[in-house]
C-alpha cells in the first residue's frame, strides 16, 4: 500500500535531477555540415582505439574529413586533444558495435556524448547535492544550486556536446568534494585511490584541469594537517599520490607514442593554430585586456553575462569565511584568480564556437558552495531574494535555449544570443529531438523540455519562497534579457554565418 507514496517520494527528491537528465537527453544537437573541430576528432581517436586498436586516426580523416585540430607525426595524424574522453567512450561504443556492428558517425557522437558526457555529469550533480548539505541544510536551496549549475552554466553545453571541458571539471570538482571527506574523516585514507585517480584523470581528459588539482591537493593536506590527523595524512598522500600516477602515466605513454616524447603534446605537433598553441605553455604567453573583458564581461561570450549568477560567488566567498568554512572561501578565490589569469593570457582565448569561456569550465564547481550559501542567507529576504534568483533564470534561459537550437556560437557573430538562438527560434529551426523525430513541428517539439524546466524551477522555488517574489525574479530576468537586446546587434556581418548555420541545421533535419 505503500508503494505510490514512495515513488513520490523519490520523484520529489530527484525531480530535479530527470528534468536535467531530459534536457541533457531529449535533443541532438548534430550537424555534419560544421565538421565540428572539437568533437570529431576525439571521435575518430575512439574509433581507431575500438576498431584498429591505435591512435593514429588517418581513417576517420580519410572517410569523414579532416578538422583543424588534428596533429601530423611521424607520417600519421592525430586528435591533439588529451584522449580521456575518448578513452571513456571507447568501451561503450565497442560494445555497441559487438552487438549491432560498426556505428555510424552519427551514433559514434551520441554514444561519445552520452558516455563521456551526460552520464558522468548526472552522477556529478547527484555528488554536488549532497556535497552542497555542508553549506546549507535546505534541499531545496541546494537543488535550486544543482539547477543553475546544470541548466544554466557552460557545464550543460559541454555536456551535450563532445568536448572534454566539463567532464574534467567533473573529474577534479569530484575529487576535491570526495576528498573532503576523507579529511573530515567520513571516508577511510584508502579511498584517496581513487580521488587521486580522479585528480590524475582531470588532467588526461583535459589539460587546463592541471591547474585545479593542484589547489584541491593543498586544501586536503592543510585541512588533514590542521584537524591533527597527520599519520592518516601521510597514508592518504601515499594512496592520493599512487592513484594520480595511473591516469598520469597513460597521458604521458599517450604521448609518447603519438608525438615521440612523454612532454610533447598533440598541440606541440598541432599546423593549424601552431602560432597560438606552440607559444608558452598551453598556448600562456602574456595577460591580455581584450582576452580579460571578452572572456568575463562581453555580451558573446563573457561567463558573467551569460551565467550572472555566478556573480553572487563574490560575497559568498566573504560569507564561507565568516561562516568558519575559510578553507573553502580560500580555494575557490585561488580557483578564481588561477583561472582568470589563464583565460586572459592564453592566446587562443576565444577557442573558436561555443557558448561561453569554455577554457574555464573547470572552474564553476569551486564557486558553487559560495553561491549556495549567498541563497540561503537571503531566502528569508524577500525581494532580495528575487533579485539573487533572477541572473538565475536569464542563464537558465540562455543555455537551455541555446542548447535546443545552435550550441556552437559562431564567434565571428558579436550577439549571438539574439543573432543565432532567439533568431533561430523566430524562424523556426531547432536542432533535431525526440519531438522533431516523431513529425513534431519544429517549436512545438521543444515545448517538452521548455514547460518541464519551468515547471521544476518554480516547484523548487516555491519550496524556498511565495509566489509574489518568484513573480519578481522571472520579471527581473525577462528585463535583463530585453536589456541584453539594447547591445547592438544583427546588420550585413551576420548575415554569411547566420546562413551557414540554418543550412547546417536543415540538413541535418
Amino acid at each position: 500500500m505503500d508503494v505510490v507514496p514512495r515513488r513520490t517520494g523519490l520523484l520529489s527528491r530527484h525531480g530535479w535531477l530527470v528534468v536535467i537528465a531530459l534536457a541533457y537527453l531529449y535533443g541532438f544537437p548534430y550537424f555534419p555540415k560544421i565538421q565540428s573541430a572539437n568533437e570529431l576528432p576525439r571521435v575518430y581517436l575512439v574509433k581507431a582505439i575500438a576498431d584498429e586498436h591505435r591512435f593514429a586516426i588517418d581513417t576517420g580523416v580519410a572517410r569523414w574529413g579532416s578538422t583543424a585540430d588534428v596533429s601530423p607525426s611521424a607520417g600519421h595524424v592525430y586528435s591533439n586533444k588529451a584522449p580521456g574522453s575518448s578513452m571513456l567512450a571507447a568501451p561503450p561504443y565497442l560494445v555497441v558495435r559487438l552487438i549491432g556492428g560498426e556505428p555510424s558517425l552519427a551514433l559514434t557522437m551520441w554514444i561519445c556524448r552520452v558516455f563521456a558526457g551526460v552520464i558522468p555529469m548526472l552522477l556529478f550533480l547527484a555528488l554536488v547535492y549532497r556535497f552542497l548539505e555542508r553549506y546549507t541544510p535546505d534541499p531545496a536551496i541546494r537543488q535550486l544550486v544543482c539547477l543553475a549549475y546544470g541548466l544554466g552554466s557552460m557545464a550543460m553545453t559541454y555536456s551535450i556536446v563532445f568536448y572534454s571541458h566539463q567532464l574534467a571539471a567533473a573529474c577534479v570538482g569530484s575529487a576535491w568534494m570526495l576528498g573532503l571527506d576523507v579529511a573530515d574523516g567520513k571516508r577511510r585514507p584508502i579511498a584517496m585511490l581513487g580521488i587521486g585517480a580522479l585528480a590524475g584523470a582531470s588532467a588526461l581528459v583535459d589539460y587546463q584541469a592541471v591547474f585545479a588539482a593542484v589547489p584541491v591537493a593543498v586544501h586536503l593536506v592543510v585541512r588533514m594537517s590542521l584537524a591533527g590527523r597527520r599519520r592518516e595524512l601521510g597514508f592518504a598522500a601515499l594512496y592520493g599520490l599512487a592513484g594520480a600516477l595511473v591516469p598520469i602515466a597513460i597521458l604521458l605513454a599517450y604521448h609518447a607514442a603519438c608525438f615521440g616524447s612523454p612532454f610533447r603534446t598533440g598541440y606541440d605537433a598541432s599546423v593549424t593554430f601552431a602560432e597560438h598553441h606552440q607559444h608558452g605553455f598551453l598556448g600562456l604567453t602574456k595577460l591580455r585586456w581584450e582576452a580579460f573583458w571578452g572572456s568575463l564581461f562581453k555580451i558573446d561570450n563573457g561567463l558573467f553575462v551569460l551565467s550572472p549568477w555566478l556573480l553572487l560567488a563574490f560575497p559568498g566567498l566573504y560569507a564561507l569565511a565568516r561562516r568558519r568554512h575559510v578553507g573553502t572561501a580560500i580555494v575557490g578565490g585561488v580557483m578564481i584568480v588561477l583561472y582568470v589569469a589563464f583565460i586572459s593570457a592564453i592566446n587562443f582565448w576565444r577557442g573558436g564556437w561555443g557558448v561561453g569561456p569554455r577554457y574555464i569550465t573547470a572552474l564553476l564547481p569551486f564557486l558553487l558552495p559560495a553561491v549556495a550559501i549567498v541563497l540561503d542567507r537571503l531566502r528569508t529576504r524577500g525581494w532580495l531574494f528575487a533579485i539573487a534568483v533572477a541572473p538565475i533564470l536569464v542563464a537558465i534561459a540562455i543555455y537551455v535555449l541555446s542548447s535546443l537550437t545552435f550550441p556552437y556560437w559562431p564567434d565571428s557573430i558579436a550577439h549571438p544570443l539574439y543573432d543565432v538562438t532567439l533568431r533561430l527560434l523566430g524562424d523556426g529551426l531547432v536542432a533535431p529531438n525526440l519531438g522533431t523525430a516523431i513529425g513534431l513541428p519544429a517549436i512545438v517539439s521543444i515545448v517538452p523540455v521548455v514547460a518541464a524546466v519551468i515547471a521544476i524551477v518554480v516547484v523548487t522555488l516555491r519550496r524556498i519562497t511565495s509566489w509574489p517574489v518568484i513573480g519578481a525574479a522571472a520579471a527581473l530576468a525577462a528585463i535583463v534579457l530585453l536589456a541584453y537586446g539594447l547591445v547592438p546587434h544583427g546588420g550585413p556581418a551576420t548575415a554569411r554565418p547566420y546562413r551557414f548555420v540554418t543550412a547546417s541545421i536543415v540538413e541535418s533535419q
